[in-house]
């Protein structure tokens, strides 16, 4: 009867084995076919991985079936080398059960990470929003540790353990952890806000109100990355950023209205000066790439300067970086316009008027 037993339990071991190495075996040129189906279509589908998955688990579920088996027959044994698994039946049950949860969830973090990969690589680049190349990689980073997580709970689970005061100390410790990392997390969150709200994209010219400008290089889950005039990396916090006054010059409308002040000495005919600023302006308009072919060059007096009638002139450029180029060329044909027509720029005068001295008696 030992031995009977012993051979049942082997028997029974070597069979799931066999079947275990059936089905990996059958899967193998399945999935050599779906590989070639999937790579032909477009987008390609994530089927093959998916069957490598199915492939992989389903002969490691044979193969502990086989050892649980085994080990419950060898349990009701009289053999003198099994006699340490005599009367341990519902152990050896709840440890295949053990390993069967921590194997579905295996199965559940490996089928959420084929996906999520296979999104991000062969559809979000396909779609008009970028909102998803954002999200994606920052719920790649959370989705597997979260999965194991749950996972290794539900499994304490099956072996007796009370979870409900892991639970507990996992709260009072997770509090004290988002304590300790509060500025990290406020960075996440409001990277996922940055991401999610679409405010801010890969190439817009953002300034901040008494802070760096530049274009936006990447909006991380940390920090926001710009790069100033000076071709420098300058690293944003996120919770910075969004709690800052932000200027994007790179709206639905990336034009940029450029305002140059000027002003004009109050012997000069106004009437004359506007024309002049004016030609100014439309050759400038008209010679510059960065300017805006259709806005119609403004010039208007704005109020009596202490030395001078202040006028401005109003234009548009193209983008940011294309306002300092029109803002330049204006001031130089502003200047030389007015020296050709004999119109002054008065410096700063002030005038002093003095008391005559008392005369003598």
């Amino acid at each position: 009867m030992a031995g009977g037993g012993l051979g049942l339990a082997a028997l029974a071991a070597a069979l799931c084995f066999a079947l275990a190495l059936a089905v990996y075996l059958a899967f193998t040129p399945l999935i050599r076919r779906r590989a070639r189906a999937d790579s032909a279509s477009r987008p390609p589908a994530p089927s093959a991985g998916m069957l490598r998955i199915a492939r992989s688990q389903s002969a490691l579920f044979l193969a502990v079936l086989g050892v649980a088996l085994a080990c419950l027959l060898a349990a009701r044994s009289s053999h003198p080398a099994l006699s340490f698994l005599a009367g341990r039946e519902e152990w050896i049950f709840r440890a295949w059960l053990f390993t069967i949860v921590i194997q579905a969830f295996h199965i559940a973090a490996a089928v959420s990470e084929t996906l999520l990969a296979w999104y991000l690589e062969r559809v979000a680049k396909r779609t008009a929003t970028e909102l998803d190349d954002k999200l994606i990689p920052q719920i790649r980073r959370v989705a597997r540790p979260a999965i194991y997580l749950a996972g290794g709970l539900t499994a304490l689970g099956t072996l007796g353990v009370s979870i409900t005061p892991l639970l507990a100390g996992l709260g009072i410790g997770g509090l004290a952890v988002a304590l300790a990392v509060q500025p990290t997390l406020s960075n996440l969150f409001a990277g996922a806000y940055l991401s999610s709200e679409g405010d801010l994209n890969e190439g817009d010219f953002i300034e901040m109100d008494g802070g760096p400008a530049g274009f936006v290089v990447d909006v991380g889950w940390r920090a926001t990355r710009i790069r100033d005039r000076f071709n420098n990396i300058i690293l944003i916090p996120n919770s910075k950023l969004i709690e800052s006054v932000v200027t994007n010059y790179q709206s639905q409308n990336a034009a940029v209205t450029v305002v140059i002040d000027c002003g004009v000495s109050y012997e000069s005919d106004l009437a004359r000066v506007e024309r002049t600023a004016l030609e100014a302006a439309l050759a400038a308009r008209d010679d510059l790439d960065e300017a805006v072919d259709d806005f119609d060059p403004v010039v208007r007096f704005t109020a009596f300067g202490e030395s001078n009638v202040d006028l401005a002139v109003v234009m548009q450029a193209a983008d940011r970086l294309g306002s300092f180029v029109v803002k330049h060329e204006v001031i130089k044909r502003l200047h030389a316009a007015f020296g050709r027509e004999g119109i002054e720029i008065n410096y700063p005068v002030r005038k002093i008027i003095g008391e005559s001295a008392a005369p003598s008696p």
